[in-house]
């Protein structure tokens, strides 16, 4: 950030975490020789000068600065960063952290200037500004007497601004004081506006969001200047080596569980920056440190998922997002899906690397919308390879995909599961090795409230025991092969038809439920809402009857006629008020009857339910 003012407080005065990294970064070394030889002093003045004259030089050109790029590109971050909490339904509020003070007080600035007056608030390690001991003192009187005031001002201060947060601030505004101690698990959007070099400390600061109690993913958005070449590698490590973003009861638990210190890894970058002067350099010193550090994480990542994780469910795999293969990335289920499509429809038009979640179409299949040829890279995670196409499950050419793969019209087939050479643990189809059977599967397409389509899964083995829909979707998910086409027998389809009634009946019941409960909520709705108004309305009544009977007591004490006249006259323009209320309460109650028919009369037409079912295919199966 650049500051226009000409004198600065010392750093230990403006930077925060000052004195704890000073303390961190103090090594045992010899000390350092107190005289020389008269040149060498003389060389020494010089290059002050010299230095001064650079500083200066510096300062200048900083104080010419008008418009700080990097607090508008904040603004720009919120916006989107807000976009994203209201598509996740979570609340609109936002940590930002922040090394220095001055910064701190330029950002709340800034965002009192642009759209956020009155939103906004700052958390240190002193909180002495006005608006904060205002916050305390207020929180103070409010709490009088309760257990939570405990007599400590520092303990007290940090509670009522985090409350303050919570009720009433929309951006918390913090420097490392609040990476610490503090439970926020109400906010689900973390800005680094400066990021530290120490991975823990990012850890802590996502940690404050990300925790036990928190009810949605946590965005973070990071400042990187990608003109800098030393940030770039910086970040590119702390994202690809440490794995810090991909969650923190993620991958980033291990890594760091792997350094001896994130202090030590901090002293070498700070080591990097000051010694470093072009981009060769850079890049060297960074390899040098990566290299150092791959031994002991992937050691320790290793023996963690030797120890731990050889025994356990692909379900818990995919919880603890830690990839038991070697690939680059982790697929969530939907991914996943889309990848194996992707490489069935494309036989033969493109060539597939598996580990890097990467493919080269070599040519378009016929009816394929017009995309580009060459490299895609599956987006997860991780950055896009450099020059590759972008490939998701939104991708045209991946809807395309799905589209003419599930419009394909499936007979009956014989399907053999290699659950032995899948490399993943599944205890639902482990039980079923050795033995095979018959699914099939149905698409429900239900309109009732909302329309919405499910899958059915049914299946049975060989010996009649039905499979549940887990089961079914579980199988679906191991590598199989097909074979030839085959008859279906009437006994077994007469039973999938029975299994296949029971599983409609099950999501009717369901949605029928959820119906019942959304239609519960909105008349409870109506109906506090009824409630509230009327209180409401009932207290102001009482008090206009309460100052009419004062009004018209203190009339008759009054001999002059004037001021008789004027209570009189006070007196009616109550009554008149009190009748436009009485008038609003049944107005209120009327609206509310409205709706409440507008209501019940939405809930009768959805009872109206159309369903429509559709048989996708149907297969006798057999795991290996």
């Amino acid at each position: 950030m650049v500051e226009t003012q000409s004198i600065t407080p010392p750093p230990e005065q403006d930077f925060e975490a000052f004195n704890e990294m000073a303390e961190e970064w103090t090594e045992d070394a010899s000390d350092v020789a107190t005289s020389g030889p008269s040149d060498e002093a003389r060389r020494r003045e010089t290059e002050i000068v010299e230095e001064i004259e650079e500083l200066t030089a510096y300062h200048n050109l900083a104080t010419s600065i008008t418009r700080n790029a990097k607090g508008h590109a904040l603004l720009q971050a919120l916006g989107l960063g807000f976009e994203k909490l209201a598509s996740l339904g979570a609340s609109r509020k936002a940590i930002i952290f922040t090394e220095s003070r001055r910064t701190q007080e330029y950002l709340r600035d800034l965002l009192e200037s642009n759209g956020f007056a009155g939103q906004t608030m700052t958390f240190n390690g002193t909180n002495t500004d006005a608006r904060s001991t205002a916050i305390y003192e207020a929180w103070r009187a409010r709490h009088v007497g309760e257990d939570v005031v405990t007599g400590s001002k520092v303990v007290d201060i940090r509670a009522a601004l985090i409350e303050h947060f919570k009720d009433s601030a929309s951006v918390l505004i913090a420097t490392e004081a609040a990476a610490e101690g503090v439970n926020l698990q109400f906010c689900a959007l973390v800005v680094n506006y400066d990021l530290p070099w120490n991975p823990q400390r990012i850890e802590q600061r996502i940690g404050r969001c990300h925790r036990y109690g928190q009810t949605h993913d946590v965005v973070v958005i990071n400042f990187l200047n990608r003109k800098n070449e030393a940030d770039l590698r910086v970040f590119q490590i702390l994202f690809e080596k440490f794995r810090l973003f991909d969650g923190v009861f993620g991958a980033s638990d291990e890594v760091l569980g792997a350094l001896e210190s994130g202090v030590d890894f901090e002293r070498r970058i700070a080591e990097i920056y000051q010694s470093c002067r072009t981009p060769e350099e850079i890049d060297a010193a960074f390899n040098q440190l990566q290299r150092d550090l791959e031994e002991q994480i992937d050691a320790r990542m290793t023996a963690t998922r030797s120890t731990l994780l050889e025994n356990f469910d692909e379900d818990v795999h995919t919880r603890l997002r830690v990839d038991m293969e070697q690939a680059s990335a982790q697929l969530d289920r939907l991914s996943r899906y889309c990848w194996a499509i992707t490489k069935h429809q494309l036989a033969g038009a493109a060539h597939f690397d598996d580990t890097a979640l990467r493919f080269t179409l070599d040519k378009l299949p016929l009816g394929a919308p017009p995309v580009l040829l060459g490299e895609y890279q599956f987006i997860t995670h991780s950055n896009p390879r450099d020059g590759a196409h972008v490939y998701r499950s939104g991708h045209p050419l991946a809807e395309f995909l799905v589209s003419r793969a599930s419009n394909r019209a499936l007979s009956p087939a014989q399907v053999e599961f290699n659950y032995t050479g899948y490399g993943r643990k599944i205890t639902l189809i482990e039980r079923l090795l050795g033995k095979s059977g018959y699914l099939s599967l149905t698409k429900l397409t239900i309109s009732a409230l909302e329309q919405e389509d499910r899958l059915l899964f049914v299946g049975m083995t060989s010996d009649g025991e039905p499979l549940d829909q887990e089961t079914c979707e579980k199988l679906l998910e191991v590598c199989g092969c097909s074979g030839a086409s085959i008859e279906i027998p009437a006994n077994v389809s007469e039973k999938l038809g029975l299994e296949l009634e029971r599983a409609k009946t099950t999501v009717l019941t369901e949605i029928s439920g959820r119906n019942t409960h959304f239609f519960e909520e909105e008349i409870e709705k109506l109906e506090r809402w009824a409630e509230d108004l009327k209180e409401g309305l009932e207290a102001e009544l009482k008090e206009l009857d309460f100052e009419i009977k004062a009004l018209k007591k203190n009339a008759k004490l009054e001999v002059e006629l004037e001021p008789k006249l004027a209570l009189h006259r006070k007196v009616k323009e109550l009554e008149a008020e009190r009748s436009r209320k009485r008038r609003s309460l049944y107005d209120a109650q009327d609206e509310i009857d409205r709706k409440k028919e507008a209501l019940i009369s939405h809930v009768e037409e959805c009872l109206k339910q159309k369903l429509d079912s559709e048989h996708l295919f149907a297969i006798r199966w057999e795991v290996r």
